[in-house]
């Protein structure tokens, strides 16, 4: 749980500082920003789901670090195509989202199926 915890913090602070690193535009300031809203909700939202009352809550939780790691790597992807200098930062961000998607999607999967075996 810990070491969620922390790569979720890490995703986020590292998409702080590539953000640091774009001009500062009008056209690039709202992707920057949105990159991190997002990415520093993934870390929030995920805290949270570790204080969950239940299992629903758990889930319902998780689902919002689902959406905000995917959004985050949207944005990603967007900077991605404007940005020749940073590739290599962006793909390792992306790659680490998509890992944090994955465990969260597994693990939204595995309460949902423990849920249902608990049903009479």
């Amino acid at each position: 749980m810990n070491d969620l915890k922390n790569r979720t913090k890490d995703f986020a602070f590292e998409c702080w500082k590539l953000c640091k690193e774009f001009p500062k535009s009008r056209e690039y300031d709202a992707w920057v920003r949105q990159l991190i809203r997002s990415s520093s909700s993934v870390g929030a939202n995920y805290r949270a789901a570790c204080r969950a009352k239940s299992d629903k809550d758990f889930i319902n939780k998780l689902k919002i670090v689902e959406e905000e790691v995917d959004e985050s790597m949207f944005w990603l992807e967007m900077l991605k195509r404007t940005e020749v200098r940073k590739q290599e930062t962006i793909q390792k961000l992306w790659e680490e989202g998509n890992e944090l998607l994955a465990i969260a999607v597994s693990s939204i999967k595995t309460v949902r199926k423990r849920l249902n075996q608990s049903k009479p």
